[in-house]
């Protein structure tokens, strides 16, 4: 019988492992810290009730703006949206959720520790 692992091997697509590369050297993170980082907080917005429809126009802005496509007055998707976006920026701005990823980040690995240190024993 095999026992579970603390870590498992997923298949991305280059483009997202390239994106990651680039984020996580800014940020001094590893590739596989910042993907994590980005997983922690797509799970934050999804739990604050970001729907389907909304994140697909999240990623569209984001797109747009690494295009630098720039309509003259992005039309907004919602009120909602838009104070959702504003307090995530503020949010990053201040470093309340990079230090509460880091958080959840070394939580994570603490907890990978146990797993790993209770199988050797």
């Amino acid at each position: 019988m095999s026992e579970a692992t603390p870590f498992v091997s997923v298949k991305l697509p280059a483009a997202l492992v390239n994106q990651a590369r680039e984020a996580a050297q800014t940020m001094r993170r590893s590739v596989a810290s910042q993907i994590e980082y980005w997983a922690t907080l797509g799970k934050a917005l999804e739990h604050a009730g970001l729907t389907t429809n909304d994140s697909h126009a999240l990623i569209a802005r984001q797109e747009r703006a690494a295009y630098k496509v720039t309509p003259p007055s992005p039309p907004a998707i919602s009120p909602e949206l838009d104070e959702l976006q504003g307090h995530v920026l503020a949010l990053a701005k201040s470093g309340a959720l990079s230090a509460r990823t880091q958080d959840v980040v070394a939580a994570n690995k603490r907890k990978a520790g146990r797993v790993k240190s209770r199988k050797a024993a």
